[in-house]
């Protein structure tokens, strides 16, 4: 399923970020979460621009956990973990 090498560590940049690390796929992003959950958010259950958003904030290392709270909150794929 996921190993620690098949996610990037997220950059934090904020430095107060629940956000652990990510994996960017076609359709999906998968996100680790500091609290050791892991989410998987995709094209299906949150529509391609939002993923696309999550893709890169997630790059950029800063408002992903913001985008999370106010925009996609529980409209997640799948708990992963």
């Amino acid at each position: 399923m996921l190993s620690g090498s098949d996610m990037k560590t997220y950059k934090n940049l904020s430095g107060n970020s629940g956000i652990k690390a990510y994996q960017i796929s076609q359709q999906s992003i998968r996100i680790a979460f500091s609290d050791g959950s892991v989410y998987l958010y995709n094209y299906a259950s949150n529509g391609k621009r939002a993923v696309e958003i999550m893709k890169g904030l997630a790059e950029k290392g800063i408002g992903l956990t913001t985008y999370i709270n106010q925009e996609v909150r529980d409209q997640y794929a799948e708990k992963l973990k």
